[in-house]
């Protein structure tokens, strides 16, 4: 027997998908271009606004007989035994390749923006504590785990990372941003697709472009970003990712930007993208982001109308489910409405993808592993590492932390007896169990009130709520002050509860009109202050919150950002001592609630001045943190003025020691300073770091190696371009904190960028002399 050509899997994979779409009819094609969400509920009560409108009944066995592009979130929409939905998703495939005539499966994707989401599943630190804990090669691992989770059971594509850069901390989704900026956005996205990409995954970046831009940081309001913003802020992780990381899929963004819906665009989706900068894999919609072409933006009149958009733009599949690319599409190819050729185009890239994982071979199989368990011990130890890693201290003045171990410590707080305080929206228990009241959690999440009677089973630890995250009601300040009173120290755990469109204080729909902590926290706060024993404030948070109003007031500050399963003995180990902090703010931690949006990346005007009688200074920098340890930094090797051309490259070093008593980790970080040029730029910018672990005594010589390329931005032209002219490379403990200051000139013609400039400061470490 013959095998046809798109099944010899010696053949190139070009070679395959041309024979296989010659052979396949227009519905076949188009049966490509959408996923089914199996699990979407009809009865108006969906996970999502606009789920019931845009989820049309259709027959599931008519359906398959095309074919199917994807399987949108089995173990996703409800819970469902991991062994179990492995074996009915093995089934749905077997079904879908066997109803069709050529027995293509579907692409099953998931959602992994803290793991996999899914019951049962290891759920790790939301990515904005990835980004306080400045290390990628973590964050990589972690990403490697969840694609192995992901893969034994039958999935192919995860719907992560999150690749926004944070520029109002009002909006619900700073939580699953790993930051405020593009450097630090990048260097762990980054890390995190190329630890799901070597497992597998295809790795899904997402939301492209602009998203996190909103007006008003509301949830889908039109983007106001300029064309210099776009470029030199938003677009250069996505560029990072998809050129150092290889993703192999981008999600386009709901906004619209300057009156153009990004599901629209062809100039952001197929000539920035594919032909600037080559990318050659799938380009998939955010979950009913083409038919909201028609609904909410209105530059669609009908479905069909929305389909043709998409699909110029350089959409290839809808998600979640089938409504734009199926009936209406079909029909409008065939009236003559849509081009076939579009068709054509985005079911070659689809067809190409399913041939990269070998979904058009002969040996394919559904069969999952044999052995399932999405929350192993290894899961769980990386959790904890990552948790602990990323707990940042604020503030201890006084040494009050750590805590003595024999201690009478208050624990006060609506976030400190409850274990969904660590997780974030896109956790399984927040993002669906919510919706289940009778189905535990399935993965054991310990609250910090247990880890510090774990961690000091001396202590003699008493707990009182005090108020509700966002009720108003006051009546359990009285217990709160009073078990306070009979402390030596009170714990304050506050913070936010995650939760989608409104039904939370942080994640989707869930923005804010102000950083105010939220309820009554604060009032709260003040009680506890009030007796007169020392408070420390702990944060289990999705934003930044304005702290200024305790400025001075507390004994010590932990900022934690939903740290996951194991944020509980995370949180708890610093606390005791046990863990040293050494997280590093991704984000700003303001002054007060209001004269907001802002972060770090501003031009002068942007900066406290006499133009204003608002100062938008943080109180905490970005890149900020403290230790239990102290850090000496010396033998800085910018001692005298350099010159370089426009295309060169100069090596700034400096010598870090641990000069205290304990192991810590110090976060090297490298921001650039651009005195003159011809449009404003920020005032500074992170531009590279390394994060050095060091042993009491023990020194390590950080080198970081400077090319011109990285002083880039775009000119009024809106050319990227290196120009002449002085610049300042600042070694600094966070973005405020300047240890050491290289001065550079930088000689010859303004230099024209392209898509091969350099993206990264690449770092040495070596050791240094004791």
């Amino acid at each position: 027997m013959t095998t046809a050509p798109w099944r010899d899997p010696t053949l190139p994979a070009t070679a395959r998908v041309d024979d296989l779409l010659s052979r396949m009819t227009l519905e076949e094609k188009t049966a490509q271009l959408y996923g089914v969400w199996v699990g979407a509920a009809t009865d108006g009560d969906g996970v999502a606004p606009h789920q019931h409108d845009m989820t049309v009944e259709y027959d599931w066995d008519e359906l398959i007989t095309h074919g199917l592009g994807q399987l949108t979130r089995s173990f996703g929409t409800a819970p469902v035994d991991p062994v179990l939905g492995a074996r009915a998703l093995a089934r749905a495939q077997r079904r879908i390749a066997g109803a069709g005539r050529f027995g293509i499966p579907a692409i099953a994707h998931e959602e992994c923006l803290a793991g996999f989401t899914a019951w049962r599943a290891t759920a790790y630190p939301v990515p904005l504590a990835w980004g306080a804990t400045w290390d990628p090669p973590l964050v990589e691992e972690m990403a490697r785990r969840i694609g192995d989770d992901l893969r034994s059971v039958g999935v192919h594509q995860g719907l992560a990372p999150v690749l926004d850069v944070v520029r109002d901390p009002r909006w619900g989704r700073v939580e699953e941003t790993i930051g405020e900026d593009p450097y630090l956005v990048g260097t762990v996205g980054t890390a995190y697709v190329r630890g799901l990409e070597s497992a597998g995954v295809v790795a899904t970046l997402k939301h492209f472009a602009g998203y996190a831009s909103s007006a008003g940081a509301r949830n889908l309001a039109p983007v106001r970003a300029g064309v210099r913003e776009f470029a030199d802020v938003t677009l250069p992780p996505f560029e990072m990712a998809l050129r150092e990381g290889a993703a192999r899929s981008v999600m386009a963004a709901y906004t619209e930007t300057d009156g153009v819906p990004a599901s629209a665009d062809p100039g952001l989706l197929t000539h920035l993208l594919r032909e600037e900068w080559g990318f050659t894999g799938t380009v998939v919609a955010d979950y009913f982001g083409i038919a909201f072409l028609q609904t909410l933006h209105r530059v669609a009149g009908t479905p069909a109308g929305a389909a043709h958009a998409a699909l110029t733009a350089g959409i290839d599949v809808e998600l979640p489910t089938v409504k734009c690319y199926g009936r209406p599409l079909l029909e409008a190819v065939r009236s003559g409405e849509v081009p076939v050729e579009l068709v054509d185009r985005a079911a070659r890239r689809v067809l190409l993808q399913k041939c990269e994982l070998g979904l058009l071979d002969e040996d394919w199989t559904p069969e999952p592993a044999t052995a399932v368990d999405l929350d192993s011990t290894g899961n769980r130890i990386l959790a904890r590492r990552l948790a602990e890693e990323s707990v940042v201290l604020l503030d201890n003045p006084d040494g009050l932390l750590p805590l003595a171990p024999d201690t009478r410590i208050a624990v006060v707080g609506p976030r400190a007896a409850d274990a969904l305080a660590m997780l974030g929206c896109y956790s399984f228990p927040s993002h669906v169990l919510t919706h289940h009241p009778e189905v535990p959690a399935g993965i054991e999440i310990p609250t910090v009130l247990d880890a510090l009677r774990t961690e000091l089973p001396d202590a003699k630890v008493t707990f009182a709520q005090g108020c509700d995250v966002t009720d108003p009601d006051t009546g359990g300040f009285e217990e709160a002050i009073a078990r306070t009173a009979e402390a030596d120290v009170c714990v304050a755990v506050l913070g936010d509860r995650a939760g989608l469109f409104g039904r939370g204080t942080s994640g989707e729909g869930c923005d804010a009109t102000d950083l105010g902590l939220p309820g009554v926290q604060g009032d709260l706060l003040d009680a506890l202050v009030a007796t007169g024993v020392p408070v420390v404030l702990v944060l289990l948070t999705g934003r930044p919150y304005a702290l200024g109003r305790w400025h001075g007031r507390l004994g010590a500050v932990v900022q934690a950002f939903f740290p996951g399963e194991e944020g509980g003995p995370a949180v708890a180990g610093v606390l005791a001592g046990r863990v040293n902090p050494s997280g590093r703010l991704p984000v700003s931690v303001p002054q007060v609630p209001g004269g907001q949006p802002w972060t770090y990346l501003q031009p002068p005007l942007g900066l406290a001045g006499e133009v204003s009688n608002l100062d938008p200074t943080p109180l905490y920098a970005f890149g900020h943190g403290r230790s239990y340890t102290a850090f000496a930094w010396d033998d800085c090797s910018a001692t005298e003025p350099a010159e370089l051309g426009t295309d060169g490259s100069h090596d700034v070093s400096v010598t870090v020691r641990n000069t205290g008593e304990r192991a810590g980790a110090e976060v090297v970080q490298l921001y650039l300073h651009d005195p003159v040029a011809s449009v404003t730029r920020p005032d500074v910018r992170l531009i590279g770091y390394q994060r050095l672990e060091l042993a009491p005594g023990e020194a390590a010589r950080v080198t970081f190696r400077f090319h011109a390329d990285l002083s880039s931005f775009t000119d009024r032209s809106g050319r990227r371009v290196v120009e002449p002219g002085a610049l300042e490379l600042r070694l600094a403990a966070s973005s405020a904190d300047v240890r050491h200051t290289a001065h550079l000139m930088l000689t010859g013609p303004v230099r024209e960028l392209g898509a091969d400039r350099r993206l990264r400061c690449e770092t040495e470490v070596s050791p240094a002399l004791r």
